[in-house]
């Protein structure tokens, strides 16, 4: 076929350069993207890690020894056990960390002689004034006690049962309260929390 002479010249060098422009472009925006997805990734990043919260170290022996002395500076320590007082009442700890337990105890009175109207109340105050600590009849005495796992007892939690427990015992025979407040529609009534502030005063720079 003879060649046109009125047709308009190729341009290939012009071609080829509009290629290598448009590669170029391409270039820059996929870099662009790559920095702006990675820009993403760390602030999500950065803004996940701020919304976790910190997970307390587990409880152990020698902490609740720091926080009991925070407490009572002569509290007697035997292993895992634990003796101390609090507001003139004697306070008993026993752990088991291979059992993850722990237990604060203080005896009210003998067993011996507990009329059910007694039982009834303690059980009535178990359900709504006793809160965290409980009342609980064992080897012919009557207790308030304090039972929790070990590891996931926090600071805070340790020094209110603590002071629940306390407060358990010196109601006895009359609130029945463990001065955190009552649960509920109970058939108890009163608060007593001046004790259990003082404790977390005292535990406040442990």
């Amino acid at each position: 076929m003879p060649l046109n002479p009125n047709a308009p010249p190729s341009r290939p060098h012009r071609t080829r350069r509009s290629r290598n422009a448009l590669s170029l472009r391409l270039l820059v925006v996929s870099a662009l993207t790559l920095v702006f997805a990675i820009a993403i990734a760390e602030a999500t990043k950065a803004q996940t890690s701020e919304n976790v919260p910190q997970v307390a170290a587990p409880m152990t022996v020698a902490r609740m020894a720091q926080i009991f002395t925070a407490l009572d500076p002569d509290v007697e320590q035997t292993g895992p056990a634990f003796r101390m007082t609090i507001e003139d009442v004697p306070v008993v700890v026993v752990s088991d960390p291979d059992a993850d337990r722990m237990r604060a105890m203080v005896p009210i009175r003998s067993a011996t002689g507990l009329s059910e109207a007694a039982l009834l109340r303690m059980l009535q105050a178990n359900f709504d004034t006793a809160l965290d600590a409980r009342y609980a009849v064992a080897e012919g005495r009557v207790w308030a006690v304090f039972i929790h796992p070990l590891s996931s007892l926090r600071d805070d939690q340790l020094i209110l049962g603590i002071g629940q427990t306390v407060n358990a015992a010196l109601t006895y025979g009359t609130l029945y309260s463990s001065g955190a407040g009552q649960f509920g529609r109970g058939d108890s009534a009163g608060q007593q929390r001046q004790l259990l502030e003082r404790l977390q005063r005292r535990g406040q720079d442990i």
